[in-house]
């Protein structure tokens, strides 16, 4: 797997708001290749070139342990930890690294990717540090689920293209709901709104403009219930209590002029606002 554009831009805000909330004058990162194979893509304050497109394997130096262990890992005098492997100290050095912190990126209990925070000092890092940094890597993670629904979105959309009903369109469905499911969470606008337009693009395309007005709400009460999930379910989806979801299906239902869920995702789809 290779970092494209659009998850390259994402690291470096992720890398920009672990500097801003540590104070660590120097960050980089990047994500998982082939295999276990981690490689820094993208460097911000550094004052070299030396660890650009550095590839670090899992089990080997900082990045490689917090890769093995799924955790975050902290050294406060790089080349001379007994904690880690050595294998990139020429590197470490050449940009004049002593207290290196590094956290994993987790999609899918999966580990994606590394951020590094760094000091040419060596001083303890921990406490709220650390805490800034793993929350850094939380946002990049949803930033990076949320691109790949999107293209499991596109890739689905381009299968099941036709009547609707090929395997590829149940794929549609499903990151149609997911993303629905998602996007309250998306604490940035644009990227939340970048993911409603994707949703939005594939309703049009299967049926015009919505001929039915129904709260953004209502659309995912009634996404969940089209990929079979119960008021349960899709109350934990959405992170709302089951009588919400009962009140927002109750209120589709009303304005599909529909008397079961069943019914309601039919005129869901018919008026445009499900894939």
């Amino acid at each position: 797997m290779t970092t494209d554009a659009s998850d390259a831009v994402e690291i470096r805000n992720a890398l920009l708001r672990l500097r801003r909330g540590t104070g660590l004058p120097i960050a980089f990162g990047g994500l998982m290749e082939a295999g276990q194979l981690m490689r820094i893509s993208e460097l911000s304050g550094t004052a070299t070139h030396a660890l650009r497109s550095l590839a670090v394997t899992s089990g080997t130096g900082l990045g490689g342990k917090t890769v093995a262990l799924s955790r975050p890992c902290v050294v406060t005098d790089y080349s001379a930890s007994r904690q880690i492997s050595h294998e990139y100290d020429a590197p470490v050095a050449a940009e004049g690294l002593r207290s290196v912190l590094a956290v994993p990126v987790v999609v899918r209990h999966r580990v994606r990717g590394v951020l590094y925070g760094a000091l040419r000092t060596a001083q303890p890092l921990g406490g709220r540090m650390l805490d800034v940094a793993v929350e850094a890597a939380r946002d990049l993670e949803r930033a990076l689920v949320v691109r790949d629904e999107a293209r499991t979105l596109a890739v689905g959309a381009a299968a099941g293209a036709g009547d609707g009903t090929g395997p590829g369109w149940e794929q549609v469905r499903e990151a149609h709901t997911a993303l629905r499911a998602l996007a309250p969470r998306i604490a940035d606008p644009e990227l939340r709104a970048e993911l409603l337009g994707a949703c939005a693009l594939l309703t049009a395309e299967s049926a015009g403009p919505p001929l039915v007005r129904l709260a953004p709400r209502e659309v995912d009460v009634l996404a969940c219930v089209a990929a079979g999930a119960t008021n349960a379910v899709a109350a934990e989806r959405l992170g709302v209590t089951r009588e919400t979801v009962k009140g927002y299906l109750r209120s589709a239902m009303r304005k599909l002029r529909a008397r079961t869920r069943g019914e309601a995702v039919v005129a869901a789809r018919r008026a445009g606002w499900l894939p």
